[in-house]
C-alpha cells in the first residue's frame, strides 16, 4: 500500500547503547499486530538485530527499518545503534529523519549516550519522545528518575505525559496524563483501571501544567484557561503537539516493553505527537544552475530521494536504503546523481522490514524504500528527476582518528584488500585506507581500538584476508637550514661511448621545494637541464639523517661541464644526485615531523583535564571556542607521534564525553633530543 505523506511518521529510536530500543521496537511490532510472537536479544530473534556479528554479540552494530501500522498510519521505526563506533548512523539519519523516541533505562538513568543523543537531536531540531523503560525491574524510583532527567536534559521542557503508578514497590501500570487514564498490568495485558487516591492530586497537577503550557501558546486559549474554563481533549491535543513539534515539550512516557506495558499509549502518542513528513519544513537543495531551492514534501513534484544507508550483500548486491523527498520513485525511472553525474535506471524497489525486502513499483514522497546495484553511490548522495536536478547538502561524517598498520600475507590478498575497504567505505564512511609512500605502510583507520577491530575481523572473515598488524610509521621529513655547494662528477668512459656530467650546485633552505638555473657561458647546455632537475628531485626522496624524503630545498645549477661525445641525460642526472649528496651534511638538515590540527570537543567539567593532557603532548593550544550544547572546542596543534592513541585515550580522560575531529596542518622541527634518539634508532635498525 502507498501511503501519502500525512499517514506517514518516520521514527528513529535512540539511546545508550542496552537502554532497550530493539526490545521496544519489538513490543512495538507486537503491539501493532505486524508480528505475531515477540522476539528476544538472547534468542537472537529479534527483528532488528538481524546480523550475524549482531547476534554474536547480542547488540545492535547497525541500523534496521521496521515499518508498523497503527490506525491507519505507516510508522518508519528506525532503530539506530546505542555503540559510538557506528554515530555515524544517526549522525545521518537525523538529518532526514525528523521524529524520535529517545530510550532511557529506568534502572541506569541518564547516562552518557542518553546527554549525547538527546543534545543532537536538539542541535537537528529533531522532536523527540522521550521513554523510560524497563519501569518493571527492581528498586526504580521514578521520581528521582524524574529530576535527573530534568536537570541532565532539560528541566523546563520534559514532561511527563504518563506516570507511573503502583502498590506497595512494584509498578502495575500508568496514567496518560493527557487522557486522564490510567492502565494496569493484570499479568498477561494492561486493562482500565482507576487512578490511585494517592496519586490522584499529582496527576492532576501534571495534566494543569499541561494545560497551562498548550494555553501560553495561544492568547484565546490563555484567556479561556486562567477564566477557569476548562480546555477540550483537542484543544489539549492539537495544542501539544505544536508544542512538541516545535521542540517546546519533550514528553516523558513510562513503561516495560519485555511486558507491553505503555506499548499502546505510545504508538497513539506517535500518531499524535510525531510530525509527518508535512509538516516538515522544507528542506534546502541545489538545482543544476547553483542555485539555492526549497524542496517540499510533494507527491507531484519532481522526484527526489538522499540515500542514508548502504549495506553489501552476496545476493542483493549494494543495497541502498533512501527517502524520497519529493515526487514518488517507480520502477523503470531513470534518474541522475549530481554527487558523481551519473545516470541510474531504477531496475528494483523495495519496502524494508528489517532483512527482508519486499518488492513494490512504487514509493511517494515522505517515506522510505530501498533499491539496489546502484555502484558508487554514497551515503548522503542525491538522486533526482533529470527534468529538475537537485542536490541535497551532504552529510559530514567523523572522519578516522585510529590507524593501523597491516602488512598482508600474500600479493592475493593485497589484490583483495583495497576493493574491500572501498565496499566497506560505501556502507561506513568513518573507515580509511592509504598508503604512506615514506614508511611504504598500508593503514587502515577508524574510530578506535574497538571499531577498528570491528573492521579487521570482517576483513579477516567476510572477505578472506589474511594479515599481520604493525604500529603507524610517522611520516618524518628532512630539511636544511643552511646553504651549501658541492660539485657532482659522472664520469665512466671504457671504450666506445661512455657518461660525462659534471654539475657544480648550490643548495640553500626555501618555503617549497623549487629548482633554477644561473649557469653563465654555455658550459652546460640548456637541454640538459631537465635532467638535473630530473636528479635533484630524485635526490630528494632519501635524505641523509633517517632515509626520509627531502622537503623545502633549493637547487640552483650555477656550472659545470660537458662532453662533445659522452655526455648525455643520464649523466646529468646522476650528477645531479651526487652534488646532492655530497653537499647535504653541510647543509645542516635536520628532522621533521607531522602536526595536526587537531579540534576536541569536550564539556567544561573536563577542560583543565584535557588542556593540561595536550600540553604533556607537546601541543600549542590555539583557541578554545564555544561548541554546540555548552561544551568547547579546544583547537590545537600538536605533534602526530603524540596523538597515536589519542581516539581511545579521550573516551578515559573525559569520560566518554569528548571526541575530536583532525587534519594535517604542517611539518615542524623535531627537537633535538627527540631527533637525537630517532636517529640512533635508524642507524641501529640498518
Amino acid at each position: 500500500m502507498n501511503y501519502t505523506p500525512d499517514k506517514i511518521r518516520n521514527i528513529a529510536i535512540v539511546g545508550h547503547q542496552g537502554s532497550g530500543k530493539t526490545s521496544l521496537v519489538e513490543s512495538l511490532a507486537f503491539k501493532s499486530g505486524l508480528i505475531k510472537e515477540k522476539g528476544s536479544i538472547e534468542k537472537k530473534n529479534t527483528l532488528s538485530d538481524y546480523l550475524p556479528d549482531e547476534k554474536k554479540k547480542l547488540s545492535s552494530i547497525s541500523s534496521s527499518i521496521i515499518p508498523i501500522y497503527h490506525n491507519e498510519y505507516k510508522l518508519n521505526l528506525i532503530d539506530l545503534p546505542g555503540n559510538d563506533d557506528f554515530i555515524f548512523e544517526t549522525i545521518g539519519l537525523t538529518r532526514l529523519v525528523k521524529g524520535a523516541i529517545l530510550v532511557i533505562d529506568a534502572t541506569k538513568g541518564v547516562q552518557i549516550g542518553t546527554i549525547k543523543n538527546f543534545n543532537l537531536l536538539k542541535k537537528r531540531g529533531v522532536p523527540m519522545l522521550i521513554y523510560v523503560s524497563k519501569m518493571d525491574k527492581e528498586n526504580v524510583d521514578f521520581t528521582k528518575l524524574l529530576t535527573e532527567i530534568e536537570e541532565k536534559l532539560d528541566a523546563q521542557k520534559c514532561v511527563p505525559f504518563s506516570y507511573p503508578i503502583g502498590r506497595k514497590e512494584n509498578f502495575d501500570g500508568y496514567v496518560n496524563v493527557v487522557e486522564l487514564k490510567a492502565s494496569k498490568y493484570n499479568g498477561v495485558d494492561c486493562v482500565d483501571d482507576v487512578i490511585y487516591e494517592d496519586k490522584r492530586q499529582l496527576i492532576f497537577n501534571l495534566y494543569n501544567r499541561l494545560c497551562e503550557a498548550v494555553a501560553t501558546s495561544d492568547d484565546a486559549m490563555l484567556e479561556k484557561f486562567f477564566s477557569g474554563q476548562q480546555l477540550t481533549n483537542q484543544e489539549i491535543k492539537t495544542g501539544l503537539r505544536k508544542g512538541v513539534l516545535d521542540g517546546e515539550l519533550y514528553p516523558i512516557l513510562v513503561g516495560a516493553a519485555i511486558k507491553d506495558i505503555g506499548t499502546k499509549t505510545l504508538l497513539d502518542m506517535l500518531v499524535d505527537f510525531m510530525p509527518s513528513p508535512l509538516d516538515l519544513k522544507p528542506i534546502q537543495a541545489i538545482d543544476d544552475k547553483g542555485n539555492e531551492v526549497d524542496v517540499k514534501t510533494d507527491i507531484n513534484s519532481p522526484t527526489s530521494l538522499q540515500i542514508f544507508k548502504n549495506s553489501y550483500s552476496s545476493y542483493q548486491g549494494l543495497v541502498s536504503v533512501f527517502k524520497v523527498q519529493s515526487g514518488t520513485i517507480k520502477l523503470g525511472d531513470e534518474l541522475i546523481c549530481p554527487n558523481n553525474n551519473q545516470t541510474y535506471k531504477i531496475t528494483s524497489l523495495f519496502n524494508i522490514q528489517g532483512e527482508k525486502l519486499t518488492p513494490t513499483d512504487q514509493i511517494s514522497a515522505g517515506d522510505i524504500g530501498a533499491t539496489n546495484r546502484l555502484e558508487g553511490i554514497k551515503l548522503s548522495y542525491s538522486l533526482s528527476s533529470k527534468d529538475k536536478v537537485l542536490k541535497f547538502k551532504e552529510v559530514k561524517y567523523p572522519t578516522p582518528t585510529y590507524f593501523k598498520g597491516v602488512i598482508l600475507d600474500s600479493k592475493k590478498d593485497l589484490d583483495k584488500l583495497f576493493p574491500a575497504v572501498e565496499k566497506l567505505m560505501l556502507e561506513n564512511p568513518t573507515i580509511g585506507i592509504k598508503k604512506e609512500d615514506t614508511t611504504n605502510q598500508i593503514l587502515i583507520g577508524g574510530l578506535n581500538t574497538t571499531h577498528l577491530n570491528y573492521i579487521l575481523e570482517k576483513l579477516k572473515n567476510e572477505y578472506q584476508i589474511n594479515f599481520k598488524l604493525e604500529d603507524v610509521k610517522i611520516s618524518y621529513r628532512e630539511t636544511i637550514t643552511k646553504s651549501a655547494q658541492a660539485e657532482g662528477r659522472y664520469i665512466k668512459q671504457s671504450g666506445g661511448s661512455g657518461y660525462y656530467g659534471v654539475v657544480m650546485m648550490e643548495f640553500s633552505p626555501s618555503d617549497k621545494t623549487e629548482f633554477v638555473t644561473s649557469v653563465f657561458g654555455g658550459h652546460v647546455s640548456k637541454g640538459y637541464f631537465p635532467a638535473v632537475e630530473k636528479g635533484f628531485l630524485e635526490a630528494l626522496n632519501e635524505g641523509g639523517l633517517i632515509g626520509a624524503k627531502v622537503i623545502n630545498v633549493k637547487a640552483d645549477l650555477k656550472d659545470g661541464k660537458e662532453h662533445s661525445v659522452d655526455s648525455n641525460e643520464m649523466a646529468f642526472k646522476n650528477a645531479a644526485i651526487l652534488a646532492f649528496r655530497e653537499a647535504y651534511m653541510k647543509c645542516e638538515p635536520i628532522l621533521l615531523e607531522p602536526y595536526d590540527r587537531l579540534v576536541v570537543n569536550v564539556t567544561n567539567e573536563y577542560l583543565g583535564n584535557v588542556l593540561s593532557d595536550l600540553t604533556k603532548r607537546r601541543a600549542r593550544i590555539l583557541s578554545t571556542d564555544e561548541g554546540q550544547d555548552n561544551s568547547l572546542d579546544v583547537v590545537a596543534i600538536v605533534p602526530e607521534a603524540e596523538i597515536q592513541e589519542y581516539a581511545n585515550e579521550i573516551k578515559s580522560i573525559t569520560k566518554g564525553t569528548g571526541y575530536f575531529n583532525l587534519q594535517f596542518e604542517s611539518y615542524e622541527k623535531v627537537p633535538e633530543a627527540i631527533a637525537s634518539k630517532i636517529i640512533q634508532e635508524h642507524k641501529a635498525a640498518k
